[in-house]
This record gives C-alpha cells, structure tokens and sequence, in this order.
C-alpha cells in the first residue's frame, strides 16, 4: 500500500477541519434567529420567495414552450398565428414582470429583515455578561467587532439572501426543463457508416458533462479565495481603525510634526491590505479565464448539441430553438456553481468572520473555566471587606499587603502599586469585570456604589444625559447640574447643557476627567472606587475632589487605586499592592477562538 504524502494528509486534515469549522458556525448563527422577533417575518418571507420563484419557473416553461409555436409561425409565415402568438407572448410576459417585481421586493425585504436580526443578535451577544470588556483583550478575534457586526454582518445577509434564493432558482430550473430536454433529445439520431442510433437523455448529458467540467475547474480555480478574502476584510478593518484613530488625533500628531511618520503607518496598513487584494487580483484573474471562456461557448454550444436533430429534419426551426432555450435553462441551472464560484468564496469568509466572532462571544463565558475565581458577598454590617484578595492575570497574581481589610463608610483608602503589578486588575475585579482570584469581596448594597476607571467614559448626547449616565437627566434638577459643573471648574458649559455633541473629542483629557467627577458629585454615592483617575486631575480639580470627599460626600468611602503617594494626608489609609511570588496564572483564550478568527485551521509555521 503506498502512503500517503505529508502535505496531502495536511490538506485533507485542513478540509476536514474546515468543514466542521463551517458547520459549528452555521449552527451558532442559526441558533441566533431561535428567539429572534424576526424569525416569524422571515419564515413567511421565506414561504413567499419559494411561491413566487415556483410561479416564475412554471411561467419560464411556459415561455419555453411559446417559443416553438412563434418561431415555426415566423418559419411557416403564417401571419394569423404570428398575432396569436404575440398576444400569448403578452400575457406571459405581463406574467413574468409581476413576478419578477414581487421577487425583487422579497428579496429585498429579506435581506433587510435578515440584517436586523442577525445585527441585533450580535449586539445582544457583544453586551452580555462583560463579554466585550473580555473579548477585547482576547486577541485577533476581538479586534475591530464593529466591522464585523456592521459590515461584514451586512455582506453575510446579503450573500445569504442572493446565493439561496439563486439556488433555490436553480434547481427548480433544472427539475423542471431536464424533463423538457430529454424529450427533445430524442430526435438526436445520429448515423454512422449507414447505421442510425440515438442516445436517450443525449443533451442532458452533454449539458451535464459541460457544466460539471467547468465547476470543477472553477473550484480548483477559487479555492484560495475564501482565507484571501478572510485577511482581506481583516485589514480593510486594520485600515479603516487606523484612519479613524489618525483623524481624532489630528491635533496631537500637528502639534508633534509626526505628519510623516503617521504617513508612513497609514501607508504600511495600506501596503499589507495591497498584498492580499493582490493575491485576489491573480486568483480573480484566473477563475475569469474559467469562467469567460465557458460563458463565450455556452453562446453556441446549444446549437451544435441540437443541430444534428435539426439537419436531419427531426426538429422545425422552432423547436430547434425550443431546444437551445431548455439547454440554456439547463445550463443556467448547473452553471449556478460556476458564476457565483467567487460569492461562494466571499460568504464563505465572511461567514467565518461574523460567525467565529459569534462563537467566541459566548466562549468568553468560559474563558479561564479552570482558573480560581474570586468570591462577591454582600457585606452583612454595610461595610467593605477583602478576605485573603489576589486577583490573577495572565502576567501572574496580584495581592494586598494585608489579608483582612474592612473599610467603613467615610473611610479615603489609598491603594498603591508599581507600574504593571496588576491595579487595573484589581480594579476590575472590585467592578466585577474580572472575576479571576482567590478570596472574597464583601460590597455593601450595589446601588450606592460608583466606579471610575482610568478614562471617563462619555456617552453621544447631550451635555446634560452625559453628567446623568446612567440615570435619566430628568432625576436632577438644572441647578444641581450648574452647581456640579461650577465646582470643578467648567461653569463655562453650563449654557451648553442641552447641546448635543462629541465631548470626547470637544473636550480635553483634564477637562474630561473633571467631568466625570461633576458626574460624581450629581449622583452622591456612598462608594467609590477610583481607578487612578485623580491622577489626571489639573491640582485645582483634584483639590476640589478631596473638598468634595471633606464635605458634601464626608460620609461616603473613597477607595482610590493609584501608582503615585501624593496627598497622602488626606487619605485615611494606605495598603499597598504587590505581585505574589508563584502566583497562579490566567491562561488565555483557547486556540479555538484564534483558529476561528482566521477562518481555517491553523497549521504549524514550517
């Protein structure tokens, strides 16, 4: 027995790796649309489609039919039947164009419902349970989500709707004139050294063997297609991030001369997505060999299959055109593969892209399944409690230098930590964000506490509906919003409370952070946890925190997260956070999630 090589066991391994890929993803976008307010509209939009494409087909055939009758009275001169059949030709064909505009609307409302549900399943599934905090740092497959919920989604739905409704098409096409073929076929006698023979089904089978030979060499023509427009749609994505992010930094890289070295990232970017619309370019080009050239003999190769009939007199003029109309609709049928060989390919990939990000969206649920996690109580006497507290990451174990902590309300806690020993973790944790630890938390009732992460988040709106998030801005009064903006020293935008704008871009980072602690003083919680955030504060705003703390929110506790020891006198305590010698370590993502993200198995780098 000889063995089989290396390479093509690999390859077969990758093909078969690939179909499962392919089937897992079918699986968990399907799923998606099971509770879906749009499943019902797209079932009857589906029942719909199969109705009005059966009628045109049935109408199609009958066309096919007309067409023997009106040539043979064109051939026959005969001006009366010319008339009848004109008039035959009408209804048909009044037939056809209301069906044609019905298909089209369906189609489109498809389409459309299709996107809405699959983009609101998405979203549903990014914003769940702290998913997207969690895929963001899970690598390739969390780069970028929005092009892969808004256009990739797009292109997915629209691939879908085009590529089923064309084969569902198709194959009611095929079923219906390979009937009409094989009976024409049985005029096709042909006569070789005096003897006459036919073959039944003879121009099935040539139909057959023509489209079949052009598949197949399409398919080895396009195979490469489906990683290319993978990568490609990845860097589009690289590309477009980078753009973005250039142009919201327009003032900072003119303010540091660094117009050519953000010329030259940008042209980098565009350079590594040249490289692979490239390698489409040649693939492209060489399945239009394929496919032109097949398209170019399918003008006159239905003739030469019926003309034997025809110059034997087996067949009129017109139901030699009778003949080459049912082949082209059997052609049609079968080439359905041939001319969309490289939408194929192109849902194939975005299928991998929208799917995989699905599919790893709900396996963040069990990233770090075998990690220890951290225990959240509710404190029993209303105060803050660490019990033995580390908080692991993939760079190791993070832990306080005092293994029971209470905090009391009223209480301004100072936590400090060297660069990288895991604040932001801890943080998070406290947040509930990152459960991965030992120990427990005991945190009092959750609707008097307030988190502010490192960067103050501010929502589209108003002036007005960011100072309240999350709340409502008709829970407070105008005065307690001017009085809060006063205080941190942005009385200024007072008159502008009910503008709409991009704060995060119309504001500096200073001015951003004193607003996110106006937001603070509106809301009075009674805990807050600060992810070094007062260290960005302009000395006038972070003097104002403190007087704050002193004052209006004397009876709330401060926890503050910080690298730097300044103003110690004003807080109460300090602990401080260090990295636990052989600490537990997270593990990250499984290779799934990354293998998925690429849309093929991944193969060792030789």
């Amino acid at each position: 027995m000889v063995e089989q090589p290396e390479a093509a066991r690999q390859d077969a391994t990758d093909a078969k790796a690939s179909r499962e890929n392919l089937v897992a993803l079918l699986k968990s976008l399907l799923g998606g649309f099971r509770h879906s307010p749009a499943l019902a509209k797209l079932l009857w939009l589906g029942f719909a489609l199969v109705v009005v494409v059966g009628a045109t087909t049935a109408a199609q055939v009958r066309l096919n039919e007309w067409t023997k009758a009106f040539y043979d009275s064109l051939a026959d001169k005969d001006l009366a039947a010319f008339i009848s059949q004109l008039q035959v030709f009408a209804a048909i064909a009044g037939v056809l164009l209301v069906l044609n505009v019905a298909q089209m609307r369906l189609n489109l409302t498809a389409k459309m419902k299709l996107r809405e549900g699959l983009t609101r399943d998405l979203v549903g599934e990014w914003f769940t349970s702290k998913r997207a905090f969690l895929i963001a740092g899970a690598g390739r497959i969390g780069v970028n989500p929005d092009q892969r919920i808004d256009e990739d989604a797009r292109r997915l739905t629209e691939l879908s709707t085009d590529l089923g409704v064309g084969l569902l098409q198709a194959m009611l096409l095929l079923v219906c004139f390979v009937g009409v073929l094989w009976v024409l076929s049985a005029g096709v006698v042909f006569t070789v050294q005096g003897h006459s023979f036919s073959i039944p089904g003879y121009m099935v089978w040539c139909a057959l063997l023509l489209a079949g030979g052009a598949s197949l060499a399409s398919w080895r023509a396009a195979r490469r297609l489906v990683p290319l427009n993978a990568e490609r749609y990845a860097r589009e994505s690289n590309l477009r991030f980078a753009l973005v992010h250039a142009n919201e930094h327009n003032e900072g890289i003119s303010v540091y001369r660094g117009e050519e070295g953000e010329r030259n990232r940008l042209n980098r970017e565009l350079q590594r997505l040249l490289l692979i619309l490239r390698g489409i370019v040649l693939v492209t080009t060489g399945l239009t060999w394929i496919t032109a050239g097949y398209g170019w003999f399918m003008l006159v190769a239905p003739v030469i299959v019926a003309a034997p009939a025809y110059f034997a007199g087996n067949l009129s003029f017109g139901g030699m055109l009778m003949a080459v109309g049912a082949f082209d609709q059997v052609q049609q049928s079968l080439r359905w593969f041939v001319d969309n060989v490289g939408n194929i390919a192109d849902w194939r990939a975005t299928l991998f892209r929208v799917g995989a990000f699905r599919l790893a969206l709900q396996e963040m649920d069990q990233l770090g399944r075998n990690a220890s996690r951290i225990e959240r109580v509710a404190s029993a006497d209303g105060n803050l409690h660490f019990d033995d507290l580390g908080v692991i990451s993939p760079s190791g174990c993070a832990v306080l230098d005092e293994k029971r902590v209470k905090i009391e309300p009223g209480e301004h806690v100072l936590i400090l930590g060297a660069p990288g020993v895991g604040k932001t973790s801890l943080f998070r944790a406290l947040a509930g964000l990152w459960p991965w630890g030992r120990g427990r938390v005991g945190l009092p009732e959750a609707d008097g506490i307030l988190f502010m992460p490192k960067r103050p988040y501010l929502p589209e709106g108003s002036l007005r509906e960011v100072l309240a998030y999350p709340e409502s801005p008709k829970k407070f009064q105008t005065g307690a919003f001017v009085a809060a903006l006063s205080r941190f020293g942005l009385a200024h935008l007072a008159p502008a409370l009910d503008h709409v704008a991009r704060w995060d871009r119309d504001l500096t980072g200073p001015e951003q952070q004193a607003l996110a602690f106006a937001r603070l003083l509106l809301h009075q919680p009674r805990w807050v946890f600060v992810d070094e955030a007062i260290d960005a504060l302009t000395p006038q705003a972070r003097q104002a925190v403190f007087d704050i703390f002193r004052h209006e929110l004397a009876a709330a506790a401060l926890v503050c997260i910080s690298g730097s020891q300044a103003e110690e006198t004003f807080f109460t305590r300090i602990l401080r956070l260090s990295r636990e010698p052989q600490g537990e370590c997270l593990v990250v993502p499984s290779a799934r999630i990354s293998e998925l993200a690429d849309g093929s198995p991944s193969r060792p780098a030789p």
